[in-house]
């Protein structure tokens, strides 16, 4: 039944993506496959951007973590309304740059914007470096479903080969018109399924109601109620929690995958009232970190104390097997479309800012074709990182946040000030870089700053050190501007 179920839901909404995003209009150019004609009403964009929010980072990666550390998990609340804060000034702004010089990938912006292609090539290969850690969690969670629906015969590397197929799939007979469609289908799904099975977990842990679990976990385990959690030795203090949400929410619309939908809103007021109702989704972590706490409570253990493997294990556990089968394929959903608008993005970014660089009578039709078979590699190259891997969904998605923060001083000096020329964002960068991966400077600002999250450390330095190039070097030309 489980195996039927995540079968029917994620083949029935992989067909019904497929016909909508054809009968809308067949993609014959990268602009079409990746920003759907820049033609997304508010509905209909407000999906697919909560559907690259709300994904198995947010679902099986947050509750494992309530699971694992206790009240860290807070980070989901505060992160997503900062992030949809920072997005009502930032991506109408995105939104409206691009539709006025036709950009298509957020390496675009930096050429077209600091008037250098080798800034928007470095950029682009930066984008894609961030994006494939973002690829390694959605493969992950699919690989763990993949492994529940076949059962002991499949091993972990043949279901993430598996998980990497079934999204290579979809991306190539989908789009992103596609996309916006089977995240609609698992956002309500998956909505409904947490509230269900929240409104019916009391029972199954033996609470009066459901904020009752949160009185038992802090009766029976108080260090989970309160930071630093249930493993002080991490340090996941309030102050992680402060900066690390400040982190996300400045790197969130700077994911190249993010930055690239802004251009795909038909105008400024679906991007704006995107972010006013946005924060609306932090409200489904409370049902998420509950039933992290209820698993808790019951003394549920994941397999190999895989914190990523937590809800599907209570779930299997606790739940009747038509609702596993339920939960399973909506889950299946979650890491399926991100995975895919992931890859789609990354294969527009290498067409458009690496190969047409190199080939400037490309084609349309033969950029379309470069980006759609890059996908494989890129694709490889996240399965490769996800075999490897052993931390929380949350974990490796706090890396990609740190790595694509990066680009951040970039994005907003560019949008802040017309002095802002490309040398100095450069600088910023590689002193940022420095600062997150090598150990002689990253180990000294965490002994400066303890307990911040080394991605804003690292954010924060490139910010100033390019604000501050920014200052005292001339400003650019007024052609490089336009």
């Amino acid at each position: 039944m489980i195996l039927t179920l995540i079968l029917v839901i994620v083949c029935g909404t992989m067909l019904g993506a497929i016909l909508y995003g054809r009968a809308q209009q067949k993609a014959k150019t990268v602009e079409e496959w990746a920003l759907g004609g820049r033609r997304f009403g508010t509905l209909i964009f407000w999906f697919l951007n909560a559907g690259e929010i709300y994904t198995t980072f947010a679902v099986l990666g947050i509750s494992g973590f309530a699971w694992a550390y206790g009240a860290p998990a807070y980070l989901a609340f505060c992160s997503v309304s900062l992030t949809a804060a920072v997005g009502f000034w930032l991506t109408p702004r995105i939104h409206d740059y691009g539709r006025r010089h036709n950009l298509l990938t957020q390496a675009d912006y930096f050429t077209h914007r600091y008037g250098r292609r080798w800034l928007g090539a470095l950029v682009a290969i930066a984008g894609i470096i961030a994006l494939l850690v973002y690829i390694q969690i959605q493969i992950t969670a699919l690989a763990l479903i993949v492994q529940l629906a076949a059962g002991p015969a499949i091993s972990k590397s043949a279901a993430a080969m598996v998980a990497v197929v079934v999204m290579l799939l979809f991306v190539y007979l989908a789009g992103l018109r596609s996309a916006a469609f089977a995240a609609a289908v698992k956002d309500i799904l998956m909505l409904v399924l947490v509230v269900g099975l929240s409104v019916t977990v009391a029972g199954i842990v033996g609470a009066s109601s459901l904020l009752d679990i949160f009185a038992r976990v802090q009766d029976r385990f108080p260090d989970a109620a309160q930071f630093p959690g249930l493993k002080p030795e991490l340090g996941l203090s309030t102050t992680w929690l402060i900066t690390s949400a400040i982190n996300v929410a400045l790197g969130t619309w700077v994911f190249p995958h993010m930055f690239q939908l802004c251009y795909s809103a038909a105008d400024g007021r679906t991007i704006k009232r995107n972010a006013i109702f946005q924060p609306i989704y932090s409200l489904s972590y409370f049902f998420i970190i509950l039933l992290g706490f209820a698993a808790l409570l019951v003394g549920t253990s994941a397999p190999g104390d895989d914190p990523n493997a937590l809800l599907l294990t209570f779930v299997g556990n606790h739940y009747p097997a038509w609702m596993m089968g339920l939960f399973a394929g909506t889950a299946s959903l979650l890491a399926l479309v991100p995975g895919a608008v992931l890859l789609l993005t990354c294969g527009s970014i290498f067409a458009r800012n690496v190969v047409r660089p190199m080939m400037p009578g490309l084609s349309q039709s033969r950029e379309l074709t470069i980006s759609r078979l890059s996908m494989i590699g890129f694709a490889m190259a996240a399965l490769w990182l996800t075999l490897g891997a052993t931390a929380s969904l949350v974990e490796i998605g706090l890396s990609a946040y740190a790595a694509i923060g990066m680009l951040a001083p970039g994005v907003f000096l560019g949008f802040a000030t017309r002095r802002a020329s490309a040398i100095p964002v450069l600088v910023g960068m590689a002193a940022g870089y420095a600062i997150l991966w090598l150990p002689a400077l990253s180990q000294p600002a965490r002994a400066l700053l303890p307990q911040w999250d080394i991605g804003l450390i690292a954010l924060i330095a490139n910010g100033v050190i390019a604000g501050l190039l920014t200052i005292t070097l001339p400003p650019p030309a007024a052609t490089v501007l336009r």
